[in-house]
């Protein structure tokens, strides 16, 4: 009777020690959720809610060339159960996709920035402004850059929202063709709606982004010292004539 005790007590504490020994044991860490991959012919896709059952799909899509293709938005109003499409050529991939109330009448903007391989433009915006009284969305034309605003573009465009505007900075080079050299200065402009038709307004000043060297005089030190060195040569030439008259 006695063995048959300790033997049924060195069972339990076998037990208890296995099942203790489980509970120490660190379970393993669940693998990272892997970003879902698009089926050919997709490219791009980015989902934008604006609002509770108002959602905006962007995709990309073609075959063949990459320098070419279309895209989509997808409007979701699950609310009204109303279901838009979107399409248009696309030069270029899909970069990003924006979305902001610049005009502030509650239809929001998609703005989609792509960008090209070619030398003249580098960066494309497709904009659109949707109204829920419209199946049809409003195309808005984006605005090219002047010749003031693309001296010295060489593209590297960079776009975000901020304060509900539309921002854009670029990097200025210095030079032309193959000699442009980045000149350590930054031109940055501010995108805004009015009447469904886009404003441009400049926030930087390009010179003011341009140190100049310590060991180089500025424009004004040149010119006191240029106006010294007239002053005193008028001086000298004024003394002179006055001793041959009295000569």
């Amino acid at each position: 009777m006695t063995n048959r005790f300790y033997l049924f007590v060195l069972a339990i504490s076998a037990l208890m020690a296995g099942c203790g020994g489980a509970d120490n044991k660190k379970p393993a860490a669940s693998p990272a959720p892997k970003k879902p991959e698009l089926m050919a012919p997709f490219r791009f896709h980015k989902l934008i809610e604006v609002s509770p059952g108002q959602s905006y799909d962007v995709l990309s899509w073609g075959r063949g060339s990459e320098e070419a293709g279309a895209f989509m938005i997808l409007h979701s109003d699950s609310s009204a159960i109303k279901y838009t499409t979107t399409t248009g050529d696309l030069d270029g991939a899909i970069i990003d996709v924006y979305n902001s109330d610049m005009d502030v009448d509650g239809n929001p903007e998609i703005l989609i920035q792509a960008k090209s391989k070619d030398t003249t433009n580098y960066t494309s915006i497709y904009a659109f402004e949707f109204n829920d009284n419209n199946s049809k969305p409003n195309k808005l034309d984006f605005p090219r850059l002047t010749s003031s605003q693309r001296k010295g573009y060489r593209g590297n465009d960079n776009f975000y929202i901020r304060d509900g505007k539309l921002m854009r900075e670029f990097p200025i080079f210095s030079g032309t063709g193959k000699e442009a050299k980045p000149s350590g200065a930054k031109r940055q402009l501010e995108y805004g709606l009015r009447g469904n038709e886009f404003t441009v307004k400049q926030l930087s000043k390009d010179s003011t982004d341009v140190k100049q060297p310590d060991n180089q005089p500025s424009k004004t030190e040149e010119k006191k010292s240029s106006d010294k060195q007239s002053s005193s040569s008028s001086s000298k030439s004024s003394k002179k004539k006055h001793k041959r008259h009295r000569g």
